[in-house]
């Protein structure tokens, strides 16, 4: 899922991780591996956020799917593997049904 700006700064607030930017050479490989979502960066790896049901009306709940690990200690290369759902939540805010 694409987040809004609001969105990314409350995820990279909760999940302290970076947003790849839209014109991120990497982009379009990302893209094409794993679809259209905004994609993250922490100490973990690559991650995206994808929404889920939650019986909160009034807040909109993320899950942090892992997508990618660091190769090794130094965080300059990905492993890629199948999506992992974390149990790591993030409140995207009160802007559920938008």
């Amino acid at each position: 899922m694409k987040l809004t700006s609001a969105q990314i700064e409350q995820t990279q607030k909760q999940l302290q991780a970076d947003a790849i930017p839209a014109e991120h050479p990497a982009m379009a490989q990302l893209e094409r591996l794993f679809g259209d979502h905004t994609y993250f960066l922490d100490s973990t790896g690559l991650s995206i956020v994808e929404p889920v049901a939650t019986d909160q009306t009034d807040t909109r709940m993320g899950m942090v799917v892992s997508l990618a690990n660091w190769a090794s200690g130094d965080a300059k290369s990905l492993e890629a593997h199948a999506p992992e759902a974390t149990d790591r939540m993030i409140n995207l805010g009160g802007d559920r049904g938008r």
